[in-house]
C-alpha cells in the first residue's frame, strides 16, 4: 500500500476545492496537496441554468446594503446558524473579486459598478451571472491559479474511508483508480470539497459525473444537519440541465406523452380555468424555479406537481415545446399579467413561438442545447421533477470544520443553508467555507496528528475496508454489472420514496432494508478478517463501483431517517418537501387530486425554522441518533466592539476560537 505524507489534503476540485487549495497556498500552507477522482468531474464544472446565478453583497447604484442586511435574508432562511450567515455575507465581496481579478466575466458598467438583479428569496439586487457557465467558469480560472502556483494534484484518487481515532482526523484510504491498489494519506487536516450527495437520487439534475462522498463522512464521526432540506425542480433529462429562468418566461407547451412518445396531451390544461392563468403560472415558474410547499396552491409550484402526478403516478412522460404555442394558438400579450406582459415586451421578446421568445431574451440558453445535440426549434425537450441542491449536508462550525477535529466541509458537502435560500448563494457560500478553512488552517500549521499515537485504531480501520472490497468480490461474483444494478434500483427507490414525497411508511421499510444490507457488507468484512484468508482482490474498476455504492446506501440510510425523525417531531410540509397526510388529519390542507394531501408545517411553513436538526451514524450498530438545537442566532453575534478591542484581538489570533 503507498502512503504519502500531507499536513493537509483537499479533497475535491469544484470550486471550493479549488479555492481551498489557492487559499492555503496564499496563507504559507505548502505541505498539502488537492486530491480529486477527476479533475473535470463534478458539479461546479458541469452545471448551470439559463443565468446562473452568483450572490454577494450589492455593489452598484444607491441601493442601500450591508453586511448584517444581506446576513438576516440569509438567515431568515429558516434552520440557519447566525454564524454562517454572517460569514458569507461579510467575506461575500471578497470571495466576488478574487474570481473577477482571476478572470471570471461578471458584467460591470463603463465606471466599474458590478450590476446586479433580484434573485428568488432576496429583496435586494444582489445577484449577477457570467452566464449559463457560472460555476464552469468559477473552477476554470481556480484552476489556472492553483495551476500556476505548482500546487500538487493527485488525480485517480478515491476517497474510500475516512480515517479517525477519538474524534480527530489522522488520514484518508483512497483507491487509485488509474494504477489500482489503495493509497493511504496521513494527514492532519481534510477539507472535503465532494459536493452534495447527488448519487443518492435516480431523478436529478446533477451532472453524471457528480455522485458526493457524504456517507463515509457519517461513517467518520460527522454529523449531519438539516439533511431533510433540499430543493427540487424542473430539468431536462438529457442533458441534465435546469429549466429554470428564461426557459419558462418564454411560455413554453408544457406535454405529456405515452412511454413510445404518443398520445399527447396538454395536461396543464385538466386544472387550470383558463389558457391566460396557466401562462401566467409558467412565466412565475421562471422566476420560483424551485418547487416550494407554499407556492402550490394557487402558486405556480403547482406545476411542479402536475409535472410529478403525469410521470410518477400516471407513468407519462412529460415534455416541454418550444415549436409552439400553449394550445397552438398565438399569444395575446395584453391577456397576460401585468409582470408577465411587460416583461417580455421590454425585453423584446414577444415573438410568434416560444422558440423565437427565447432566442430573443436568451440565445445562450438556445445554444446550451444545440451544444448538447439538442435542436429545440426542431424537437421537444423531456423534463421531469430532479434533485437540484441539499441545503443541508455535514454540520460545521464558523470555521468549517465538523465534530471531527481536523475534518473540514465546504461547497455542498457543508450543511451552512436552511429551509430557504437566495439563488446563487451556494456559490459564495462555497467560496466564503473554503477561504475560512484555510484562514484557520493556516493559523494552527503547527498542530499534527501523529499516526503513531493512534496506531492501532487506524489501521484497524484499514483492514475493515480492505476486506469489505475482499467480501464484495466474492459475494457479486458477476463483477460491476451487478452492482451497477443495484445502484440504479436504490437510487430509484430514493426518488420514488425521499424526494419531493415522503411517506414515512415507505422511508421506513427502505430504511429498514438498507440497515439490513450495511450489517451484511458489516459482517462479511468481519468474516473475511476472521478467516485470514489469502483471498485475490477484485479489480480496481469493481471496487470503485462497490464503494460508491456502499457510500451511496450509507448516505441514504443517514438521510432517510432524518427525515422519518423530522415528520415523528410533528414536522409537515415546507421548503421543497411534501408530507403526505390522511384526510381530516388537520386544518388547512392542500389537495391535488390523484396524487396527494398534505398541509403547511404552520401556517407559512416555519413552524420548526428555530431549531436544528442534527444527527450521526452510529456505524457499529447501523443505527442513527438524531438531536435537536436551537440556532446560534444572529442577534447574538452583532459585535460593537471598538475597532481597537477588534485590532487587538486580530493581532493575538484571538479571535479563531469564537464559534
Amino acid at each position: 500500500m503507498r502512503i504519502l505524507e500531507i499536513h493537509t489534503a483537499v479533497i475535491g476540485s469544484g470550486a471550493a476545492g479549488l479555492n481551498a487549495a489557492d487559499c492555503l497556498w496564499k496563507r504559507g500552507v505548502r505541505d498539502m496537496a488537492l486530491v480529486t477522482e477527476r479533475m473535470n468531474a463534478g458539479t461546479s464544472r458541469n452545471t448551470g441554468s439559463d443565468k446562473q446565478t452568483y450572490y454577494k453583497l450589492s455593489l452598484a447604484g444607491g441601493e442601500n446594503d450591508s453586511v448584517l442586511k444581506m446576513a438576516r435574508v440569509l438567515y431568515d432562511g429558516g434552520c440557519v446558524d447566525g454564524d454562517h450567515a454572517l460569514c458569507e455575507a461579510a467575506l461575500s465581496c471578497q470571495g466576488f473579486f478574487k474570481l473577477a481579478d482571476l478572470g471570471v466575466p461578471f458584467p460591470h458598467n463603463t465606471y466599474g459598478e458590478y450590476v446586479g438583479y433580484k434573485t428568488d428569496h432576496d429583496p435586494n439586487e444582489r445577484g449577477t451571472s457570467a452566464g449559463p457557465y457560472t460555476s464552469k467558469f468559477m473552477t476554470e480560472a481556480l484552476e489556472r491559479s492553483v495551476r500556476e502556483k505548482q500546487i500538487p494534484v493527485y488525480e485517480h484518487f478515491q476517497a474510500v474511508r475516512i480515517l479517525t481515532h477519538q474524534k480527530k482526523l489522522y488520514g484518508i484510504l483512497c483507491l487509485d483508480t488509474k494504477e489500482g491498489g489503495y493509497v493511504m494519506i496521513r494527514c492532519t487536516n481534510a477539507v472535503y470539497a465532494t459536493g452534495g450527495p447527488a448519487g443518492i437520487y435516480a431523478d436529478c439534475v446533477y451532472p453524471a459525473s457528480q455522485l458526493g462522498a457524504s456517507g463515509i463522512a457519517f461513517e467518520a464521526g460527522a454529523a449531519g444537519k438539516n439533511l431533510t432540506e433540499w430543493q427540487y425542480g424542473l430539468a431536462s433529462v438529457n442533458p441534465r440541465w435546469n429549466v429554470s429562468g428564461s426557459y419558462m418566461q418564454v411560455l413554453p407547451r408544457f406535454v405529456s406523452t405515452d412511454q413510445n412518445g404518443g398520445d399527447e396531451r396538454e395536461f396543464l390544461m385538466e386544472y387550470y380555468k383558463n389558457r391566460e392563468d396557466m401562462m401566467n403560472m409558467i412565466f412565475l415558474k421562471g422566476y420560483q424555479w424551485p418547487f416550494d410547499v407554499r407556492k402550490t396552491e394557487g402558486g405556480s409550484s403547482m406545476i411542479d406537481l402536475l409535472v410529478y402526478r403525469e410521470t410518477c403516478v400516471r407513468g407519462r412522460r412529460v415534455w416541454l415545446d418550444y415549436r409552439n404555442n400553449p394550445g397552438k394558438m398565438e399569444v395575446d400579450f395584453s391577456a397576460l399579467s401585468r409582470e408577465a406582459g411587460e416583461y417580455l415586451e421590454k425585453a423584446g421578446a414577444c415573438g410568434r413561438t416560444p422558440y423565437e421568445r427565447l432566442c430573443s431574451l436568451n440565445a445562450p440558453a438556445v445554444s446550451f442545447y444545440r451544444d448538447h445535440h439538442v435542436d429545440l426549434e426542431q424537437e421537444m425537450l423531456e423534463v421531469a421533477v430532479c434533485a437540484q441542491h441539499n441545503n443541508g449536508g455535514l454540520s460545521v462550525d464558523a470555521w468549517w470544520q465538523t465534530e471531527v477535529e481536523g475534518f473540514f466541509a465546504v461547497g455542498e458537502a457543508a450543511g451552512t443553508h436552511g429551509i430557504y435560500r437566495p439563488g446563487g448563494s451556494a456559490l459564495n457560500s462555497g467560496q466564503v467555507g473554503s477561504a475560512r478553512a484555510a484562514e484557520f488552517i493556516a493559523a494552527h500549521k503547527e498542530r499534527k496528528h501523529s499516526w503513531e499515537e493512534a496506531a492501532k485504531s487506524l489501521e484497524k480501520q484499514v483492514d475493515e475496508c480492505v476486506a469489505m472490497g475482499v467480501w464484495a468480490g466474492a459475494e457479486y461474483k458477476d463483477s460491476s454489472a451487478s452492482i451497477m444494478e443495484m445502484r440504479k434500483r436504490a437510487s430509484k427507490d430514493m426518488s420514488r420514496y425521499g424526494a419531493l414525497m415522503r411517506r414515512p411508511k415507505d422511508m421506513k421499510k427502505m430504511s429498514d432494508e438498507i440497515e439490513r444490507e450495511l450489517k451484511g457488507m458489516k459482517a462479511g468484512a468481519e468474516q473475511v478478517q476472521k478467516e485470514q484468508a489469502e483471498e485475490e482482490q477484485p479489480d480496481t474498476a469493481f471496487l470503485s463501483r462497490f464503494f460508491r455504492y456502499y457510500d451511496m446506501r450509507v448516505c441514504q440510510k443517514v438521510y432517510l431517517d432524518a427525515m422519518l425523525d423530522y415528520r415523528e417531531q410533528g414536522g409537515r410540509s415546507r421548503g421543497s418537501a411534501i408530507c403526505p397526510e390522511d384526510l381530516g388529519e388537520s386544518e388547512n390542507q392542500i389537495s391535488v387530486p390523484e396524487l396527494v394531501t398534505f398541509s403547511l408545517d404552520g401556517p407559512d411553513g416555519r413552524a420548526h425554522q428555530d431549531v436544528i436538526q442534527e444527527i450521526r451514524w452510529d456505524c457499529q450498530n447501523g443505527t442513527c441518533i438524531p438531536t435537536w438545537r436551537q440556532v446560534r442566532k444572529l442577534e447574538e453575534l452583532e459585535d460593537n466592539a471598538a475597532f481597537e478591542v477588534v485590532w487587538k484581538a486580530y493581532r493575538e489570533n484571538d479571535y479563531f476560537e469564537r464559534k
